[in-house]
């Protein structure tokens, strides 16, 4: 059983919405790292990459890059029908939430500022987290109605 047709269309427009957040947010990041005034003390790697692994680490990209990959693999995930896909959907959720959560940390109880940009992915972050539960619950309905099916048969 696929999920219902609302479901895809919320995704597809939440993907959409948050790619273009993703990609305008990584143009005004690279935008602001050519002056040499800009200090981004958040933008890369979620403020913790560069001490951990480095500056010059794979792993240190700025945070929109993360946000186009996870954007794309909801939009690519979200066209399978599998209970596996469902399960990694929810999967990248939980950390898109964890990142979502500590960067807003970052943003109003460190850095005591509004980013209307940020506060939008993490509010389409929560929104692809309800979807995808949903999913896995459509999902599980299917496999109980059509394994209490075959046990009729």
């Amino acid at each position: 059983m696929a999920a219902p047709g609302w479901e895809r269309a919320a995704r597809v427009a939440l993907c959409a919405a948050g790619l273009a957040l993703s990609v305008y947010a990584f143009h005004v990041e690279t935008s602001k790292e050519r002056d040499a005034a800009y200090r981004a003390m958040w933008g890369r790697g979620f403020g913790l990459v560069a001490g951990l692994l480095g500056t010059h680490s794979v792993f240190n990209q700025p945070n929109s890059i993360f946000g186009i990959a996870f954007y794309l693999l909801q939009i690519l995930l979200g066209f399978s029908t599998s209970g596996l896909a469902a399960i990694a959907l929810l999967g990248s959720s939980l950390v898109s939430i964890a990142g979502s959560v500590y960067l807003a940390y970052i943003l109003f109880f460190v850095l005591h500022d509004f980013c209307v940009i940020c506060v939008s992915t993490y509010i389409l972050n929560f929104a692809l987290l309800y979807i995808n539960y949903k999913r896995l619950g459509y999902l599980n309905q299917a496999w109980q109605h059509h394994t209490t099916k075959a046990k009729k048969q």
